[in-house]
């Protein structure tokens, strides 16, 4: 799109930036490593040159002539061209009788300028109107003034004399090659790390499900970044069970209100028919009659009180384990204090087989337990014997010889509200909230319940 702002990823922006980096290094370096060997070379060759001007300028200065000494001295390149340059510029001999004398000032020559200021000098490929052809200049003043140049023509032979080894640019590259796939391949690892933190915070933003299920690169920044998702994704199972266990609260709440609003009715009702009938019609009633309905509003009253105390103690337990007071707690005396009570109240045989034990807890809440578990098995169970058994390590069982319940309402007992037989749980003065109260004691104590079908139910729990 036109005047779109193109954007790379991070990972392109890395690999460019190193490759950059790399080749111009090595571009660098190529360039400063081909002019050292081309000027190190042309000082060799220089340097062999003006050998050869000084010898002929020493024969010059003791009365040879100029061509005995051509003929004589031999040349390090073919095709030499030999010229002497007198103080006022004019070229007074050359030894290339195939062109035009050379003509004009050639004090004007780099070469020859640089000789006269510092005594030698010289030209890399200079192009030679008088003969069309390109030479290598080295130029030397002589004591006179009179300057010698020795021209070495600039052909392919000599540009491959001039030319810089290229065996180390060919190992530039080859480094240059490795460099640019190790930057890929670091590259590649550290954007792995950045796309996938991008896209898990692309997920969180949007508050959708993150999974561990990708493993990250192990490096320093993959640990990091797989650090960071553990958290999240801990921090995240946190948060959702918070949320969970606070739903459910509300709706525990909700269905507590529901079935204490219903659960009041009955009673209530029952209460207010008794004291609408002794109120309005007290002349219609035998005295046998209002004993019965006194007795009727004492045992509802009763009822309601055990379900207030009850919602009470759930409420309580709702509230967290947290707020419940514990302290060292004697067991064995615990439970043969609520025996001694529920004897009193029954005529099935109630039998306790424990140790000594001791457990830092709630005494109010264990006493719960125990007080639950037996009026269930009274008034349910229609047995003859309960048993209270401990080993020691805190393992329970309660057991009674009743009938039981149907395997179907085993998974349901602990519920709160629920009744196997609707009437006659009611009629017992239960209030469906004892199981209930039974499994969450044992729950703060750090352990859970469960019960069986076994010649009546028994029911096992730990202590500790």
């Amino acid at each position: 799109m036109a005047g779109s702002k193109i954007r790379f990823s991070f990972h392109s922006r890395v690999l460019l930036l190193v490759l950059t980096m790399s080749w111009l290094l090595v571009g660098t370096f190529m360039v400063f490593q081909y002019r050292r060997e081309k000027a190190f070379k042309e000082q060799l060759l220089d340097c062999e040159l003006q050998m050869h001007n000084r010898r002929i300028l020493d024969d010059i200065s003791r009365g040879v002539s100029i061509d005995s000494i051509i003929g004589h001295i031999g040349s390090p390149l073919d095709n030499l061209r030999i010229s002497l340059i007198d103080n006022a510029g004019n070229v007074i001999f050359d030894n290339n009788d195939s062109t035009p004398f050379p003509s004009g000032d050639h004090n004007s020559r780099p070469e020859v300028i640089e000789a006269r200021k510092s005594g030698i000098g010289h030209s890399v490929s200079r192009y030679s109107v008088s003969d069309n052809c390109s030479y290598f200049y080295s130029a030397m003043r002589g004591d006179d003034g009179i300057v010698i140049r020795s021209a070495a023509p600039y052909t392919h032979s000599l540009q491959e004399v001039l030319k810089a080894d290229s065996s180390i640019l060919w190992i530039m590259i080859a480094f240059a090659i490795v460099l640019s796939l190790a930057s890929y391949v670091a590259s590649h690892k550290i954007s792995l790390s950045i796309r996938r933190l991008n896209l898990f915070a692309e997920k969180a933003e949007k508050g959708e499900r993150i999974y561990n299920d990708e493993a990250f690169p192990h490096d320093e920044l993959g640990s990091i970044a797989s650090h960071i998702v553990r958290l999240y994704i801990q921090r995240d199972e946190q948060h959702r069970e918070a949320l969970r266990q606070e739903k459910d609260k509300i709706r525990l709440k909700k269905q507590l209100t529901n079935n204490i609003n219903h659960e009041l009715k009955t009673p209530v009702a029952s209460i207010l028919v008794c004291l609408e009938l002794l109120r309005d019609h007290p002349e219609m009633l035998s005295e046998e009659k209002k004993r019965e309905l006194n007795d009727r509003i004492f045992a509802n009253a009763q009822r309601l009180n055990s379900l207030l105390k009850d919602v009470a103690a759930i409420t309580r337990m709702d509230e967290g384990e947290e707020m419940i007071e514990k302290a060292p707690v004697d067991l064995v005396e615990l439970v043969n204090d609520v025996v001694a009570e529920e004897r009193l109240r029954t005529s099935m045989n109630i039998t306790v087989d424990m140790p000594q034990l001791k457990i830092n807890g709630n005494r109010q809440l264990l006493e719960s337990i125990f007080r639950n578990l037996i009026d269930n098995a009274i008034s349910y169970s229609g047995g003859s014997e309960i048993v209270i058994k401990a080993d020691n390590e805190g393992n329970f069982t309660v057991s009674d010889n009743g009938c039981g319940v149907p395997d179907e309402h085993l998974p349901h007992i602990f519920e709160r509200f629920y009744r196997i037989d609707k009437g006659r749980s009611r009629a017992a003065g239960g209030t469906g909230l004892g199981l209930s109260i039974v499994r969450n004691a044992v729950g703060i104590h750090g352990s859970d319940i469960s019960v069986t079908n076994d010649g009546g139910l028994q029911f096992r729990f730990r202590l500790h």
